[in-house]
C-alpha cells in the first residue's frame, strides 16, 4: 500500500515584524480591559455587588462589595487554565493564527457585553451572576492569548532577539494597563463624579469593540503560519511527565512576576482608596506612574537578557521586590513623605516588575518544544496568573479587612518573589543562545 504523501505546510508569515504586530496587538486589547476593571473596581462593586438598601434606607458597606468584585475578577483567572488547554492545543495542532483569531473574537464579545450589562438596581441578583459569567469567558480567551502570541513572536524572532520580541508581549500588557488607567483618569477629569458613577464607567468597556475588531481584522488577514511538526514516536520525543514538570517549574519562575505585577499595577487604585483614603484621581495617577515605570523597563530588560541571559535579569527583579517592597510601601503610606518621593516609589516599583516581565515570555518559550509550546507556556502562565494574580486583589483586600495590617500588599508580593527567585536560579546561563526546540 502506497503511503499518503504529506500535506505541504501553508506558507509562513513573511516577515518577523508582521508576526510581532499580530501577536502583540491582541495583548494590548486584553490588558486594556483588565486595567479598566481594576480602575473601576469600586464603582463596579457599588453597581453589581452592593446589596439593596435595608428597610431603614441603609445599604451594606465596608469591604464586602469590593471583596466580591475581586472574587469576580479572580474567576476570570481560574478559567485561564481551561482556555490555555483549549486554545493552546488548537494553536499547536492547527497553527498559531487560528487560535489567536478565536481568542480575540471571544474577548471582544465578552468585554463589550460587560459595558452593556444592567446593574443590580435594574436586574437584581442576576446582575452579578451575568458579570461573573462574562468574566469567565474573558478568562477562557485570555488563557489562550498568551501562549499563541508568545509562540508566534518568539518563533519568528531573528537570531539573538527572542528576548526583545517576547518582551513586546509584556510591553503591550503594560501599554494596555496604562491605556485603561489613562482612559479612566480622562473620564474622571471630564465627567462629573455622579455621571462617571452612573454611566461613564461603561465607556471604556464599549471602546473594546472597535479595538477588538481592528485586531481581529489584522489577524485574519495574515497568511497562515505553519503548524508545528506532528508528534514524533515516543522514544524520540519528551515524555508527558517532562512537560508537566516544565509547566510546574514555569509557574514557580513567574509567580513573583504575577503577584508583584498585579499588586503594584492593578490592585493599587483600590488599595489607595479603601485603605489609605486617597481620592479616585490620586489613585489613578499613582497607577499611571507605576505602569509608566513598568512599560519603560520591559524592552530594555528583554534586550539585556538577549546579551547576558534570562537568569541574571529576572533574578535581579525578583530579589529587588523581595527586599524593597515593604520599604517602598511604607514610604507611600507615610503622610509626611514628599509627593515626589512617593511618585518615585510607585514608578520604581513598576520598573522592577519590568525586569521580570521583559525576559519572561522568551524564558517560557525556551522551556517547551514546538509541538507543545502553545499549550505548555499557556498553562504555566495561566496557572501562575490564576493563583498569584487573579487572587491578588481578593487576598490583599480580605487580609487587610481581617487583620488591619496595611502592609499586606508588600508582604504578598515579596513572599511570591522570594520563592520565584529560588526557581529562577535553576535557569541555565546559555538558554538565550540555544535554538528553540
Amino acid at each position: 500500500m502506497t503511503p499518503l504523501a504529506p500535506t505541504p505546510a501553508p506558507p509562513a508569515i513573511g516577515r518577523p515584524r508582521r508576526a510581532l504586530l499580530a501577536g502583540a496587538a491582541g495583548n494590548f486589547v486584553e490588558w486594556y480591559e483588565f486595567g479598566v476593571y481594576g480602575c473601576f473596581a469600586t464603582v463596579i462593586a457599588d453597581h453589581f455587588f452592593t446589596p439593596p438598601p435595608t428597610g431603614d434606607g441603609a445599604a451594606a458597606g465596608g469591604a464586602g462589595p469590593l471583596i466580591a468584585t475581586y472574587a469576580s475578577f479572580a474567576v476570570a483567572f481560574f478559567f485561564r487554565p481551561a482556555g490555555a488547554l483549549l486554545f493552546g492545543r488548537l494553536g499547536d495542532r492547527l497553527g498559531r493564527r487560528t487560535g489567536l483569531v478565536l481568542v480575540i473574537g471571544l474577548m471582544t464579545l465578552a468585554t463589550t457585553l460587560i459595558g452593556l450589562l444592567p446593574t443590580r438596581a435594574a436586574a437584581g441578583a442576576a446582575a452579578p451572576v451575568l458579570l461573573t459569567l462574562l468574566r469567565a469567558l474573558q478568562g477562557l480567551s485570555a488563557g489562550g492569548e498568551f501562549g499563541g502570541a508568545v509562540a508566534l513572536m518568539t518563533e519568528h524572532a531573528p537570531p539573538g532577539r527572542r528576548g526583545r520580541y517576547g518582551a513586546w508581549q509584556s510591553l503591550t500588557v503594560a501599554l494596555g494597563l496604562l491605556a485603561g488607567a489613562a482612559t479612566a483618569a480622562l473620564l474622571a477629569t471630564v465627567l462629573p463624579p455622579a455621571a462617571l458613577h452612573a454611566w461613564g464607567w461603561r465607556i471604556p468597556f464599549l471602546l473594546a469593540l472597535p479595538l477588538g475588531l481592528t485586531v481581529l481584522w489584522l489577524r485574519t488577514t495574515l497568511p497562515h503560519d505553519p503548524a508545528p511538526p506532528p508528534r514524533p514516536p515516543r522514544p524520540y520525543g519528551p515524555a508527558r511527565g517532562a512537560t508537566v514538570r516544565a509547566v510546574v517549574l514555569g509557574v514557580g519562575r513567574i509567580m513573583g512576576w504575577s503577584a508583584a505585577g498585579y499588586t503594584f499595577l492593578v490592585v493599587l487604585p483600590s488599595y489607595l482608596q479603601q485603605t489609605l483614603g486617597a481620592s479616585f484621581r490620586e489613585a489613578l495617577i499613582a497607577t499611571a506612574l507605576a505602569n509608566l515605570g513598568f512599560a519603560a523597563s520591559i524592552l530594555p530588560a528583554g534586550m539585556l537578557s538577549d546579551r547576558i541571559g534570562r537568569r541574571p535579569v529576572m533574578l535581579a527583579g525578583a530579589l529587588t521586590v523581595a527586599l524593597l517592597a515593604l520599604p517602598l510601601l511604607h514610604l507611600i503610606q507615610d503622610p509626611a513623605a514628599p509627593a515626589p518621593a512617593k511618585a518615585a516609589a510607585v514608578l520604581g516599583a513598576g520598573a522592577v516588575v519590568g525586569l521580570l516581565a521583559g525576559p519572561g515570555p522568551a524564558m517560557l518559550a525556551e522551556m517547551f518544544p514546538a509541538r507543545v509550546r502553545c499549550t505548555g507556556l499557556s498553562l504555566a502562565y495561566a496557572l501562575a496568573n490564576a493563583v498569584f494574580s487573579g487572587c491578588a486583589g481578593l487576598v490583599v483586600t480580605a487580609l487587610i479587612a481581617a487583620t488591619g495590617n496595611t502592609d499586606v500588599p508588600a508582604l504578598y508580593a515579596a513572599g511570591a518573589c522570594a520563592v520565584s527567585a529560588l526557581a529562577l536560579a535553576s535557569l541555565r546561563g546559555d538558554d538565550h543562545r540555544r535554538p528553540l526546540r
